[in-house]
């Protein structure tokens, strides 16, 4: 158990941190803060929260582990606002989607003070804000930790632990190798979602009303909010680009394979998906 820590800029990730420590018992006293002022005053009635900080040097004050739950653009700043009020030793982590240039450059600024070791939950859904956040939201779901090679590897056993004890199954990766990772599961996933309903929005509006559940499943995550993928898809722009064209050869080898009427080869690749998704690992 953490004698505090302090979750910055609580959305649905940060907030499910702080209901969740609650419950599992894995911190004594749990500060937030958050940028507006009408988020604060809501978050200063809700049980699973011991104080409401009005500034991120006050949230930092005394933490033993800072959460840090902005966009991804925004956590470079935020590491550099706080950092001179950062006790000796403590560990700072981020629930972010790109991890290489966050590493390196926070590890830098808290260089001497404080120790930085990357996070990123694969929990969360398309809606956003504190009211969304669950308790169990990462009970058996994948967080990645993403330690530089010169990472204190004490820091990165006691991050990887906190999430352990909110019941997360913890992977960890070196930065680059995550933003490689995630290009492919993650932002590549989003990315055709998102495509798929622009493209439809240019036919026939009517047609949407016919949606069964293959379109809804298929374009759940199109309903995610665009500023933060804009944000998200520039940071990790060169994997994302690697992602989309490995996926572009594919989609035009079934191309190919419908145009020439090769049947065993469209088989063959439905075949090949329904291999790939049959074996994925069940989510509790």
């Amino acid at each position: 158990m953490l004698d505090q820590i302090a979750i910055l800029a609580p959305g649905v990730l940060g907030a499910s941190v702080a209901r969740a420590a609650r419950h599992l018992g894995a911190a004594r006293r749990i500060v937030l803060w958050a940028r507006r002022p009408e988020t604060r005053l809501q978050l200063k009635d809700q049980p699973w929260c011991d104080h409401v900080a009005a500034t991120p040097a006050e949230a930092v004050s005394g933490a033993s582990l800072v959460v840090i739950c902005t966009p991804v653009d925004q956590i470079g700043p935020l590491v550099e606002k706080i950092a001179p009020h950062l006790a000796a030793g403590t560990l700072v982590t981020d629930v972010g989607s790109v991890k290489g240039e966050i590493c390196r450059a926070a590890t830098i600024t808290l260089k001497g003070r404080a120790h930085f070791v990357g996070s990123h939950p694969m929990a969360g859904s398309e809606k956003t804000g504190w009211e969304h956040s669950r308790a169990d939201l990462f009970k058996g779901r994948t967080v990645f930790v993403t330690p530089l090679p010169e990472t204190d590897a004490q820091a990165t056993e006691r991050v990887a632990a906190f999430w352990t004890a909110l019941e997360a199954q913890v992977a960890t990766v070196e930065p680059d190798a995550h933003d490689e990772i995630v290009a492919q599961i993650s932002h590549l996933p989003q990315v055709l979602a998102s495509t798929l309903c622009a493209a439809l929005a240019r036919r026939d509006v009517r047609w949407r009303n016919f949606a069964g559940g293959g379109l809804r499943d298929t374009t759940r995550i199109a309903g995610s909010d665009p500023k933060l993928w804009k944000t998200i898809l520039e940071q990790n722009r060169d994997e994302v680009l690697r992602a989309v064209r490995g996926y572009q050869e594919e989609l035009h080898g079934l191309e190919r394979a419908l145009a020439n009427r090769d049947w065993f080869e469209v088989q063959a690749i439905l075949e090949r998906g329904k291999a790939y998704r049959d074996q994925f690992r069940p989510i509790p």
